[in-house]
């Protein structure tokens, strides 16, 4: 190692990082080769390494280069003072913490994760899973074609693939320092870790993260950099966990679209949900004026221009009372629907036994749900006894004592979401399901997956250990204390309700033509503005369908990376 390097990161670890003028003498006396500005295309902008600019001004004309719908990111900037004072109305300061670790603290992993492999992305297909999971977790997506080639010191992006199903459920970009800017201190970086949020193996993020640690240590280097924004608490448990520390150093960006979260500043700081934070966060990356009434039930309102629009979560003022009452009962749905040309199922009132059987007889498969119900709560589907039918009757009227009989139609769960009369986003939800290992039990393989659930969903998705989980396992022939074989996939709920553990799958631009017909003719007749509408299909792609219920209250960040959040405010304020 040569010696001003040494003493280079050093005095980076204590703070004292040196002047441009003299950073460029040094490399220079040291021998290295700091006349050529170094820039790394990673597919979603360039790596512009600070120390190998020759001035501020050379590194912030550098930045003004930055092409649309790309994040460049200038760092280890040993002076961003000189930088952001050439271009203040342009660019800012990274809030995010640079964190290393020194390869001679590492310990390997005590604890082996299974069900899943990395290796590297190298196919097409390998690119558009990663963009998909990249999109999924708000990310700038990959362009290929534009990285720098790894023999010219580029980037390589590794996948983490599930055993069973293929399905790529992570990712990670490494860069050699090496090769990239012959970096005297032998060095490399981490950048746009992301796990599906809807995975269900545990330690893929931390494996992604050790398997570049010892990639990078079977090369020869010496330390691994990564950035992590100052307030993400989960991801510094894990890297402190591994040993990285502190680097006192500095990255710039532009002041762009994609970036605004990071130089606006916070919003408001109060709890919301992620079906209020979307809309809230929203409204103030436009300037809006966010006033918090009741955080914990998701009420705010929201002011700009001399416009005033009250909000809970995706309901506001434009939703009409009578198009709100014709939502939550799920009979006047039906009529409403149902005069207006749309499939629905056969649909009464449950009464006395007699009349129960009756529906029973002539529909051979039943669903019971409360009238007035949300968030599948006293849901049961797919009832073929009188005796399943009204243990599901007593259970639903915990919730109202008016309850519903309908025939069951066998298919996908569709969610439709409507705004302003267009269809915005649509997404196929799939039931809660765990996979077996051959160890646990099939009542702790369902809590594991509740808390997995629950941390990607801020709470907001969890698996009811219920009568309707408990009928789901025996009619597969399990209970809860049975032994499920590894690999072998359970649904242990019959509904495909997020807040009862489901998944989503974004199906929005397969969607057929007479679902988008069906969906915006449904919200015109019940003359709603925002409307989220379940349907039976068999797929998305297909004409068929029939309608379920309509839902006044959609949880918007279900439906990420479509705009909904965009067009929700274009909404309520359409010169924003």
């Amino acid at each position: 190692m040569k010696p001003y390097a040494t003493a280079l990161n050093q005095r980076l670890l204590r703070g004292q990082a040196p002047s441009y003028e003299r950073l460029q003498a040094r490399f220079a006396e040291d021998g290295s080769d700091a006349g050529e500005p170094i820039a790394v295309h990673c597919g979603w902008g360039r790596l512009l390494i600070g120390h190998t600019f020759p001035d501020a001004a050379s590194l912030a004309g550098e930045l003004a280069h930055e092409e649309p719908g790309e994040r460049d990111i200038a760092l280890y900037v040993a002076a961003p003072q000189q930088v952001l004072g050439l271009e203040p109305a342009q660019l800012f300061l990274d809030p995010s913490d640079t964190l290393r670790l020194w390869f001679s603290d590492y310990r390997q992993a005590t604890r082996v994760f299974r069900g899943f492999r990395i290796r590297r992305a190298q196919s097409d297909a390998d690119w558009q899973a990663i963009n998909q999971l990249y999109l999924a977790r708000s990310m700038l997506p990959i362009d290929p074609q534009r990285l720098t080639p790894r023999h010219q010191g580029g980037p390589v992006y590794w996948l983490a693939e599930d055993e069973d199903g293929g399905a790529v459920i992570g990712s990670v970009m490494g860069l050699n320092h090496d090769k990239a800017f012959a970096d005297p201190e032998h060095g490399s970086s981490l950048w746009c870790l992301a796990v599906d949020p809807q995975c269900t193996r545990p330690g893929v993020g931390e494996v992604l993260v050790r398997h570049l640690i010892e990639h990078f240590m079977s090369r020869g280097l010496s330390y691994l950099d990564l950035s992590v924004l100052h307030d993400n608490r989960q991801a510094k448990q894990l890297y402190t966990k591994l040993g990285f520390r502190t680097l006192s150093t500095f990255a710039i960006k532009r002041k762009n679209g994609i970036n605004q979260a990071l130089f606006l500043g916070p919003g408001p700081q109060a709890e919301f949900n992620p079906y209020a934070r979307i809309i809230v966060d929203e409204a103030h990356r436009r300037g809006i004026d966010v006033q918090v009434d009741d955080a914990q039930a998701g009420m705010f309102t929201l002011s700009h221009g001399g416009r005033r629009v009250r909000c809970r979560e995706s309901l506001s003022d434009l939703t009409s009372a009578i198009s709100m009452s014709l939502c939550q009962d799920k009979s006047l749905t039906h009529k409403v629907l149902k005069a207006a040309g749309l499939n629905l199922p056969a649909q009464q009132l449950a009464g006395n036994a007699d009349d129960n059987l009756a529906f029973l007889d002539e529909h051979q498969r039943v669903v019971v749900k409360p009238l007035d119900g949300e968030q599948g709560q006293g849901v049961a589907v797919d009832l073929q006894s009188i005796d399943e039918l009204q243990q599901a009757i007593d259970d639903a009227r915990c919730f109202d004592s008016r309850v519903l009989l309908e025939s069951f139609h066998q298919g996908l769960d569709l969610r439709i979401l409507v705004i302003g009369f267009e269809v915005v986003a649509a997404a196929i939800r799939r039931p809660a399901q765990i996979i077996g290992d051959g160890q646990h039990t099939i009542d702790a393989l369902i809590q594991a997956q509740s808390r997995r659930r629950q941390a990607a969903t801020d709470g907001e998705s969890k698996i009811p250990l219920d009568h309707e989980t408990e009928r789901t396992l025996q009619a597969a022939g399990y209970t809860y204390s049975s032994i499920l074989p590894a690999g072998e996939r359970l649904c242990v709920r019959r509904t495909a309700n997020l807040h009862t553990g489901g998944t989503l799958e974004d199906v929005t631009e397969v969607l057929h033509p007479t679902l988008v017909d069906a969906a915006v003719r449904a919200a015109r007749a019940l003359d709603i503005p925002v409307v989220g509408l379940d349907l039976m299909v068999p797929a998305a792609d297909q004409p068929d369908y029939v309608f379920i219920e309509a839902n006044e209250r959609a949880g918007l960040a279900n439906h990420e990376p479509q705009p909904v959040a965009e067009r929700f405010v274009d909404l309520l304020f359409p010169h924003s």
